[in-house]
């Protein structure tokens, strides 16, 4: 009786499925993106195929990459306010000079809040201002961030008092949110369609009552 031969046939090894990280991509320009549709459309009206689209990445890359919505909103705001939103900054800490800073302050809201091929306004001034309940923590944390501007103008007014560049009786509480309401009325005017002209005017009206207060 001949043994039938049997023929062993090697296959090809299957393709092996790549695990572990999405693809990487430069995480600034994807905020970037993301703040301006946030910006744009806002926390809520910005959906995750709005933000997935003007990002260039996946959805399941978004969610690895930042966790949820609600963290990659709060990222962007970061990322707003170290780059297009970081004039306020400067003004406050790069003029010696308490008055001047914010002079300059008001004059540069006035121009960043009307520029070309972005949203108008203040991504910040103006964001979540009403939400649904389950994104009030959103709307806190903004809030937040505002007061936050609030206490930089307040403490670089007292400075300015120590420091002699306003009168010792001016109320640093007080103009501080003066100011507030005037460059976050200035966003929300720009939103609605003034031009950088017509914030300047005002802005000139503002600076005429933070000089009103100089020694």
């Amino acid at each position: 009786m001949q043994n039938s031969r049997v023929t062993v046939v090697e296959n090809s090894p299957a393709p092996v499925r790549r695990r572990g990280r999405p693809p990487a991509f430069e995480r600034n320009q994807v905020l970037t993106r993301a703040a301006e549709t946030f910006w744009r459309l806002g926390y809520e009206g910005a959906s995750i195929a709005d933000l997935t689209e003007a990002m260039g990445i996946t959805a399941q890359s978004l969610y690895a990459a930042f966790g949820s919505k609600a963290d990659l909103y709060k990222e962007a705001l970061a990322h707003y306010r170290h780059t297009i939103g970081a004039f306020t900054a400067h003004a406050l800490t790069q003029e010696r000079n308490a008055a001047d800073a914010f002079v300059r302050l008001l004059k540069e809201a006035a121009s960043e809040f009307c520029k070309a091929g972005r949203p108008q306004g203040c991504m910040i001034s103006t964001a979540t201002l009403a939400c649904a309940s389950e994104n009030q923590p959103v709307a806190d944390h903004v809030a937040g961030l505002r007061a936050g501007a609030l206490a930089a103008f307040q403490d670089r007014i007292e400075r300015g008092v120590a420091e002699g560049h306003f009168r010792p009786d001016t109320d640093a509480a007080a103009l501080a949110r003066y100011l507030g309401a005037i460059i976050q009325g200035m966003s929300v005017q720009a939103r609605d369609g003034a031009s950088e002209e017509e914030l300047a005017s005002l802005a000139a009206i503002a600076s005429a009552e933070v000089n009103r207060h100089r020694t």
